[in-house]
């Protein structure tokens, strides 16, 4: 059985021909598969039921399923979601006054090991598909207008996994969602964030994306930045800067620096002013300076409130943009580095 999903409209109305059927025909089923996001082939009513026979001898719609919510006690909410063959990833809606943000999976799991993230205790099950990271951002919308009664108006690649190590299937489903026969989004609303993977900044750049870009920074030298996280031993801090340079150049597109503070360990002033020094190489629009948000697997700590004002006083009064970001669903392990808890149990 393949998947319908794949199957774009030039090759729709071949097959069409091929079966007899008039070519209008595979608009109609276009429309029932990216907008009327069916789950189903006999939910198409307007094809014939020996068509839709036809069809369903040779393609299904593998549909992502919301598999149980959970609600924070700030508005955000928390979703598992079951795919076709079994596996489940973690998606959050956050809502604020102005946005309402979908935070979405690329992946099943993780391969890069980063030492303060849940997700990056987890192995890497697989890559979702495009289609499945379009249900993601369906199922957020369709949760959003339900519950605020607002539709999505931001999408972080943010959730589980290395967006850039599923290159193909996360550019895929952005084309789709920024389509105006998809969601019809602006790739300005729409961000990607990246442990690092330099060689597929450089491809973004080559691509000349339009979406936002976000790098998971979290230290400001080699040596400690190699502590946490793994892939800087082959994507470090020299190469990285290079290859935002060229990203930008390439495609004028924002950078954003997001960098988690940590007690004892990134939040002295010697580590706020090598973060200027970094900041200062490339034209980075926002550091978003990040809440710790504490998980079993590992040992860190979030640092006293006196010693985040004195980081970001220090970051301010040397002209750095900066942000603090105070977590959103850490009631319920759906903040910022938490996603994997995917044995919860869900809110009655």
């Amino acid at each position: 059985m393949k998947n319908l999903r794949e199957i774009a409209l030039p090759e729709l109305e071949v097959m069409m021909a091929e079966l007899g059927e008039p070519k209008f025909r595979a608009k109609q089923v276009h429309e029932w598969v990216w907008q009327k996001f069916a789950a189903d082939i006999n939910d198409m009513t307007n094809l014939s039921k020996a068509l839709r026979e036809k069809l369903s001898q040779e393609f299904f719609i593998p549909k992502v399923k919301m598999h149980h919510s959970q609600y924070s006690s700030d508005g955000t909410i928390k979703n598992r979601l079951q795919l076709h063959d079994g596996f489940y990833v973690e998606s959050v809606l956050i809502p604020t006054e102005k946005r309402m943000t979908a935070c979405v999976s690329s992946q099943v799991g993780c391969s890069l090991s980063c030492k303060f993230c849940a997700t990056g205790y987890m192995d890497r099950k697989r890559n979702l598909d495009f289609d499945e990271i379009v249900d993601e951002v369906t199922l957020l919308n369709e949760l959003a207008i339900n519950h605020y009664n607002k539709k999505l108006s931001n999408i972080v690649f943010m959730g589980m996994g290395e967006p850039l190590l599923n290159y193909k299937e996360m550019m895929k489903a952005i084309e789709k969602i920024t389509s105006p026969d998809g969601l019809g989004m602006s790739p300005k609303r729409i961000t990607v964030s990246t442990a690092g993977v330099a060689k597929m900044i450089r491809q973004l750049a080559d691509d000349q994306v339009r979406f936002k870009l976000a790098l998971s920074l979290h230290a400001a030298t080699d040596r400690k930045r190699n502590e946490i996280m793994p892939i800087n031993e082959t994507n470090n801090l020299a190469t990285l800067i290079e290859a935002l340079n060229y990203f930008y150049k390439a495609t004028g597109s924002e950078i954003t620096f997001e960098y988690i503070l940590f007690k004892n360990f990134n939040d002295s002033l010697q580590d706020a002013e090598d973060l200027v020094k970094l900041y200062r190489k490339v034209p980075v629009d926002l550091i978003n300076i990040i809440e710790y948000n504490p998980i079993d697997a590992a040992k860190f700590e979030k640092p006293d409130e006196e010693q985040v004002e004195a980081f970001m006083d220090y970051l301010t009064r040397n002209k750095v943009n900066v942000r603090l970001r105070r977590s959103r669903g850490k009631d319920i392990d759906a903040a910022c580095g938490q996603l994997a808890n995917v044995d919860a149990t869900p809110n009655p």
